[in-house]
């Protein structure tokens, strides 16, 4: 039986994924798989990862004859595992040796739906370590308790499904797949979902992944078109979360976030290029208009003086009917 399955899609990262292959050969096992998604790389990847097929046990890969970006990527994962358990890497990150195993153990013990995981952020030279911003540790919750308050960063602001192990009735109830094709803050919806409809999860004080940030190729570092995907995603946050049973409670949380990622946005708009620039400015007043508007009243209301007059500012700005209304 496959214990643990490891979801780690590929693409054009020819100069990290030896890195990655070698923390995957690191901890490899009998029981655990890995299942590597080349998503229709250009560069040298696919040869990279063909070779990985004859040298690490466990490796299965998969290749898409189209680029559909992670979110697609992980889901042919989760369609081909087999593990009771499931994880994700990004394949330009890389974990300790022993590091799933470790993990693994702790989850089992625990018996939990998920559990979440501290990680080091790499920057070049630079290590800084991010926590999971949840202070109990090793003790099983609800994870409906991690959402609020509003007003601080809690659980759902650490979204990196990388950063933890999933138990399979998760993905037999459906809360493991991301919405397909997505481009970027795809991890948003799914962090959401599990914290609303899971019925366990537990927090680790536990480091053993490497998330390298800067990559020229990430779309984090990228100013087209893709970054708007954003909207997207946070509207199916706003909008599934508006059909919770907690929904007076929990729709504060979803529009200060989402008004907290469209001035982040705002405030960098030099690395757009200049008709994305245009067309962020445009989406995000219909997103603003989107927004129950009571709530975002009160969001607005609680914010720092530069950041509501941002948002007001850009509230006001006419956009067509059927922007308002897109979602």
């Amino acid at each position: 039986m496959v214990k643990l399955s490891v979801i780690v899609p590929f693409y054009n990262v020819q100069t990290y994924a030896p890195d990655t292959l070698r923390s995957l050969r690191a901890n490899a096992r009998e029981d655990f798989e890995f299942i590597l998604v080349d998503d229709c790389s250009t560069d040298g990847t696919a040869d990279i990862l063909r070779r990985a097929e004859d040298e690490i046990p466990g490796v299965v890969v998969s290749r898409h004859k189209e680029n559909g970006g992670l979110a697609t990527a992980r889901n042919t994962g989760l369609d081909a595992a087999r593990g009771e358990y499931l994880a994700f890497l990004d394949g330009d990150d890389w974990v300790t040796p022993g590091h799933f195993a470790g993990l693994l153990a702790r989850a089992e013990a625990l018996g939990c739906d998920f559990v979440r995981t501290d990680h080091v952020q790499v920057d070049g030279r630079t290590r800084t370590v991010h926590r999971v911003p949840h202070g109990r540790r090793d003790e099983v919750m609800d994870p409906r308790d991690a959402i609020l308050p509003a007003a601080r960063t809690t659980s759902v602001d650490y979204p990196y499904a990388w950063a933890g192990l999933y138990h399979r009735r998760l993905l037999d109830r459906g809360l493991l797949h991301f919405t397909d094709g997505l481009r970027t803050a795809e991890d948003r919806p799914w962090i959401w979902r599990l914290h609303r409809e899971a019925d366990s999860f537990a927090v680790l004080g536990f480091l053993g992944i490497f998330y390298r940030r800067g990559v020229a190729s990430s779309l984090t570092q990228i100013g087209d078109v893709r970054q708007l995907d954003f909207i997207r995603s946070f509207d199916q946050v706003v909008r599934e979360t508006a059909e919770d049973r907690d929904a007076r409670a929990l729709l504060p949380k979803a529009v200060r976030t989402y008004c907290a990622i469209i001035f982040h946005h705002m405030s960098s708009m030099e690395r757009f290029e200049p008709a994305v620039a245009r067309a962020l400015k445009s989406m995000s007043a219909a997103a603003l208009k989107r927004m129950p508007q009571d709530v975002l009243d009160e969001a607005l209301d609680s914010m720092d003086v530069q950041r509501a007059t941002l948002l007001r500012r850009l509230r006001r700005r006419p956009v067509a009917a059927k922007e308002v209304a897109a979602a």
